[in-house]
C-alpha cells in the first residue's frame, strides 16, 4: 500500500461500504493491507496492571471501578512500587514486551502522577515499553509523562459520538479528544480505541472508526474490546455484538489504519480459538497476556501460547532502543 493510502479523511459513507462488503472479500482486503505493513504471523503481547483500583468518581457504564456502581469491587490504594516492579518482572519473563498500569482515576493528581512516574522509570529500567492510563491529562501532566520516557498513553474514546451520552455522562467525548491531544503534541505514542457490544448500533461502530481513522496522526495501537459485562454495572444484561459482526471491525479498523497495532484486547477470556483466529485473519497483531486485565479476566497464558503455536503465530520481541529516543526517553 502506497503512502498516499494512508488517509485521514474518511467519509462514513465510505467505512459503511467497507461493513457491507461480503465477510470472505472483506477479509481478504485487511489481510492485504495488513501483510503490507506487518509480518502476518508475528503479534505484539502486552500486559496490564491496575496500580490503583476502584472508587473512579467517572459513571461510565461498563466499568466495575465506578464509585456510582454497586459491583462489590473494593477500593484500594496505588499500589507500592515494589509490587509493580515484581509485576513487570513476572510479565516479562512470560514474553510481554509492554507493561501497561492502569489507575481508576477521573484525572491524576500532580502528587499521584510522581509516583506513577517512579513506576514508568522502574518498568523502563526492566527494559520494557511502559504505558498508562491514568484518566484525562493536562498538557503539562502529558509533558512531563513524556519526561519520565513514557512510551503509550491509553485512552479510549469507547463509542461514536453520538452514544457516548448512553455510556458516559461525567465527561464528553470532546474532553477525551482533548487529552488525546495533549498526549499526541507531547510526544507520547496514541493507544486509542473503543469497546464494542455496549448496544450501540452498526452506525456507532463505523462512527467510531471513522473518530479514531481522521485523527491528525492515527494511534499507534488501537484497542478493540468486546464489553465484559460485570453485573452492578447499568449495561450488564445488555444484548452482546455478533462474533462475525465483531471480527468485520477489526478489519475495518486494520484497513483505515494500516500502520497501527490493533490489539485484540477485553473479551478474549469469552472468545474461542477460532474467534479469535478470524481477528488475527482480519488485521489483529496486538493483544493483552495475563489473567487479568485490571478487574476482568482475561485468557490464560498457557492457553494463549498453545493457541500461537497451533496458528504459527510469533510473539514480537522486545523492540530496540530507539523507541526510548522518539518517545521521551
Amino acid at each position: 500500500m502506497s503512502e498516499a493510502a494512508v488517509r485521514h479523511d474518511w467519509t462514513l459513507e465510505e467505512i459503511e461500504a467497507l461493513f457491507a462488503l461480503p465477510f470472505n472479500d472483506l477479509l481478504f482486503r485487511a489481510q492485504q493491507v495488513h501483510r503490507q505493513h506487518f509480518d502476518p504471523n508475528e503479534v505484539q503481547v502486552s500486559t496490564l496492571l491496575s496500580v490503583k483500583t476502584g472508587a473512579c468518581p467517572e459513571d461510565c457504564g461498563y466499568c466495575s471501578q465506578s464509585a456510582k456502581h454497586d459491583t462489590g469491587l473494593e477500593r484500594e490504594r496505588l499500589l507500592p512500587l515494589e509490587e509493580v516492579i515484581a509485576a513487570a518482572k513476572a510479565a516479562r519473563e512470560a514474553g510481554s514486551t509492554r507493561f501497561c498500569m492502569g489507575a481508576a482515576w477521573r484525572n491524576p493528581t500532580d502528587k499521584s502522577l510522581e509516583r506513577v512516574i517512579e513506576m514508568i522509570r522502574a518498568v523502563r529500567d526492566l527494559g520494557m515499553e511502559t504505558c498508562v492510563t491514568l484518566g484525562m491529562l493536562s498538557a503539562e501532566q502529558a509533558r512531563r509523562l513524556r519526561e519520565a520516557g513514557l512510551d503509550y498513553y491509553n485512552h479510549n474514546l469507547d463509542t461514536s459520538p453520538e452514544f457516548y451520552g448512553s455510556v458516559i455522562t461525567t465527561r464528553t467525548f470532546e474532553d477525551r479528544l482533548e487529552t488525546l491531544r495533549h498526549v499526541r503534541e507531547a510526544g507520547i505514542n496514541v493507544c486509542a480505541g473503543g469497546i464494542l457490544g455496549m448496544g450501540e448500533g452498526p452506525r456507532d461502530r463505523a462512527r467510531l472508526l471513522q473518530e479514531l481513522a481522521n485523527l491528525p496522526e492515527h494511534p499507534q495501537s488501537v484497542p478493540v474490546n468486546m464489553l465484559v459485562q460485570v453485573e452492578g454495572t447499568p449495561l450488564f444484561g445488555v444484548d452482546g455484538i455478533d462474533p462475525l459482526e465483531f471480527v468485520r471491525n477489526i478489519a475495518v479498523a486494520r484497513i483505515l489504519m494500516p500502520r497501527s497495532h490493533v490489539r485484540l484486547s477485553a473479551g478474549r477470556h469469552e472468545m474461542s480459538d477460532e474467534l479469535q483466529a478470524l481477528c488475527f485473519l482480519a488485521g489483529a497483531n496486538s493483544i493483552f497476556y495475563g489473567e487479568r486485565l485490571l478487574t476482568t479476566d482475561n485468557a490464560d497464558t498457557g492457553h494463549d501460547r498453545r493457541l500461537f503455536d497451533r496458528l504459527g503465530i510469533r510473539m514480537q520481541a522486545a523492540p530496540a532502543d530507539e523507541h526510548k529516543v522518539c518517545c521521551g526517553g
